[in-house]
C-alpha cells in the first residue's frame, strides 16, 4: 500500500509540475499573442491598440495641414498676381476617359467612315471645369511662366515651327512644368487653300521638329485659324494626329469672344487665347491671365488639363 501511496504521490506531484508548467506556457502564450495581436480573437494590449489608433489619425492630420497649407500658397500666389481670389482646384481627372466626337456642322466628307480625327469645341463632363489652350508661340514671357507656375493653372501649347525657333528653350522650360507642346503646323498657313501633300509638310513637318526639340510626337493638332478641309485631316491622321480640337471662347486682355449664343461658359469648354504681348494687345500675358481667372473663377469653374480627358 505504501508503494502505491509513494507513486501516487509522485504522480501527483509530476502532474502538478506539468500544470505549472502548462499554466506557464499558456501564460507567456497569451502574452506573446497580445504583444503581436495575432488572427486569432486575442485582443492587443491597451497601450499596443492606442498606438496602432493613433497612426491614421496622424495621417488623417498631415494630410489636412498639407491640404490648408497648400489653400495658404495658392491665396498668396493669387495676391501676388493681382487676383482677389485664388483660382479652384480642378477635381481629380477621369478613370474613364469621355468619348470624344466631332460636333455636329464641324464634320467633312465622309469623316467617319475615315475615321478622321474628331474636331470638337468642348469636352463631354458635367464638372465645372474648363481648358485653357495657348497658340503660336509669338510672345514669350518669362512672367507668364512663373505666373501660371507659381498658381498651377494647366494649360496647352499649340505650336507653330517659323515663331518659336528663335528660342527653343522657352518652351522647353514649359514642358518642364508639365505643359504638353502640341502642333500648330510649321507656318501656320491657311490650309485649306494647299495642296495634299503640302498640307501634310505643314503638319508632319512640325511633328518632327517637336518630336526632335522635346522628345515627343503630338497626338494632338489645332488647324491654323481653325480652318480645315478633309485633306486636312487626312494628313493629320497620317501623321500620328488623333484630335483636332477648335475653341468655344477666346480670351483676349481686355475682352472675350464667344461661339456660342448664350455669350457664356459651359462645363468642358475649350478656350483659346495666344503667346502676345504689348506689341499686339494693350497689356502683357499676366494680364490676360488675370482676366481669364477672374472669370472663370466668379462663375465657380475650375482649370483642367485638355489631355488628362483624353
Amino acid at each position: 500500500m505504501r508503494v502505491v501511496v509513494q507513486n501516487d504521490e509522485r504522480g501527483a506531484g509530476r502532474r502538478g509540475a506539468v500544470r505549472a508548467g502548462l499554466a506557464a506556457l499558456t501564460a507567456a502564450a497569451v502574452a506573446s499573442g497580445c504583444a503581436q495581436g495575432d488572427a486569432s480573437g486575442t485582443r492587443p494590449a491597451p497601450g499596443q491598440q492606442q498606438a496602432q489608433s493613433a497612426t491614421p489619425a496622424r495621417a488623417a492630420d498631415s494630410y489636412a495641414a498639407g491640404q490648408r497649407a497648400a489653400r495658404a500658397a495658392r491665396a498668396a500666389a493669387a495676391k501676388r498676381w493681382g487676383l482677389s481670389e485664388a483660382p479652384l482646384v480642378a477635381p481629380p481627372p477621369p478613370a474613364k476617359k469621355p468619348r470624344i466626337t466631332t460636333r455636329d456642322g464641324f464634320e467633312v466628307d465622309d469623316h467617319e467612315e475615315l475615321g478622321l480625327p474628331p474636331v470638337f469645341t468642348t469636352v463631354p463632363t458635367k464638372k465645372k471645369i474648363v481648358f485653357l489652350t495657348v497658340d503660336d508661340g509669338a510672345e514669350k514671357d518669362p512672367a507668364f511662366l512663373r505666373m501660371m507656375g507659381d498658381l498651377k493653372i494647366p494649360y496647352t501649347a499649340f505650336l507653330s515651327d517659323y515663331l518659336i525657333k528663335e528660342d527653343y528653350g522657352y518652351f522647353k522650360k514649359m514642358q518642364a512644368k508639365g505643359v504638353v507642346l502640341n502642333n500648330h503646323t510649321l507656318h501656320h498657313r491657311y490650309l485649306p487653300g494647299l495642296s495634299y501633300a503640302a498640307q501634310k509638310r505643314e503638319i508632319c513637318g512640325m511633328q518632327d521638329v517637336i518630336e526632335k526639340r522635346y522628345g515627343t510626337r503630338p497626338t494632338v493638332f489645332r488647324p491654323p485659324y481653325g480652318n480645315y478641309n478633309q485633306d486636312t485631316l487626312r494628313a493629320a491622321k497620317a501623321c500620328g494626329i488623333r484630335y483636332a480640337p477648335l475653341w468655344d471662347e477666346e480670351v483676349y486682355v481686355d475682352h472675350w469672344e464667344y461661339r456660342e449664343w448664350d455669350q457664356d461658359l459651359h462645363p468642358g469648354d475649350i478656350v483659346l487665347t495666344h503667346f502676345r504681348g504689348r506689341k499686339d494687345w494693350k497689356g502683357t500675358m499676366p494680364d490676360m491671365i488675370r482676366r481669364f481667372l477672374k472669370k472663370v473663377t466668379a462663375e465657380g469653374y475650375a482649370v483642367a488639363r485638355l489631355e488628362d480627358y483624353l
